[in-house]
């Protein structure tokens, strides 16, 4: 089964459209003017150390034997995982890397943002 994660961080004051940024920047991988620029290598460095003892098949596909993979696509704005086969604990683990950013998870399987503990 496959699953994606999405995150992204607005910029202070700028309305919010979760899905319309998803379907922009997460899925046609345009730039948004309400998004803030994230520190891409950063957040991929991190992302190696966290799954380091995971295979890197290229610089965005990870894969462990009975633990699934995920490829990660980045734009200057978002990150998304897309996950096959992926344990809970795993993704969660990507999540609190993200979190870690001030970046929150956006579900399109259910069209919602988990922003609450950011301040608007």
């Amino acid at each position: 089964m496959s699953y994606n994660l999405n995150f992204w961080k607005y910029k202070e004051e700028a309305a919010h459209d979760d899905q319309k940024i998803y379907e922009l920047a997460c899925c046609d991988g345009e730039t948004a003017e309400t998004l803030e620029n994230l520190p891409i290598e950063e957040i991929l460095k991190k992302i190696s150390d966290t799954f380091s003892d995971w295979t890197k098949l290229s610089n965005n596909q990870y894969e462990k034997e009975g633990k699934g993979a995920f490829e990660i696509f980045t734009t200057s704005q978002i990150v998304r995982f897309d996950c096959y086969g992926m344990q809970e604990s795993d993704m969660n683990a990507l999540m609190d890397i993200l979190i870690d950013f001030g970046c929150p998870l956006y579900d399109s399987q259910i069209s919602e943002r988990f922003d609450s503990w950011i301040d608007r």
